[in-house]
């Protein structure tokens, strides 16, 4: 089993029931969900005219191939709903590999660790509530060390602890 860090996000429809339904799909093709962390409502990135985002983290334990994974999430964001848009657009569910163990990978349809993980507040602060210490395999930096110097954690704002 590997420990993949998934981030969660959704601006359309009933926000937190896309993010519900998704963590649910994620149990099951040799994969667990280990823990989710809070969460939070966060401002959008890149295209700002939309609704904000319900984002949260989640730990999962898998036996999937880091492209099999990828192939299972995007069938995940289909059944939850997901139509597409525009990039950074408005979208029922977004789920990407954040962290894949300490793999380093760089392919055309994926890159490990997730090209913009340490610019992005609204990952960084729910990854730090369930990992502050795993340690970004390109930077060499923690979870929490990323977040101490990352800009726009006041777009980050706790929501609630999905039950």
């Amino acid at each position: 089993m590997t420990i993949v860090y998934l981030g969660l996000g959704s601006n359309v429809d009933v926000r937190e029931g896309n993010l519900r339904q998704a963590l649910k799909f994620l149990t099951g093709h040799g994969s667990y969900v280990h823990q989710h962390s809070p969460v939070y409502e966060t401002d959008p990135v890149g295209y700002a005219d939309q609704p904000s985002f319900l984002n949260c983290v989640c730990c999962l334990e898998t036996t999937m191939k880091p492209n099999e994974l990828l192939a299972t999430l995007k069938g995940i964001e289909g059944l939850v709903g997901r139509t597409p848009t525009f990039r950074n657009g408005p979208r029922e569910i977004d789920i990407d590999i954040l962290l894949y163990g300490d793999l380093v990978l760089e392919s055309e349809e994926l890159t490990i660790p997730h090209p913009h993980i340490a610019e992005r507040a609204f990952v960084l602060v729910p990854l730090a509530d369930i990992a502050p210490d795993v340690v970004h395999p390109v930077t060499g930096q923690t979870v929490a060390a990323l977040l101490a110097s990352v800009e726009g954690k006041e777009g980050v704002r706790i929501w609630d602890q999905l039950r």
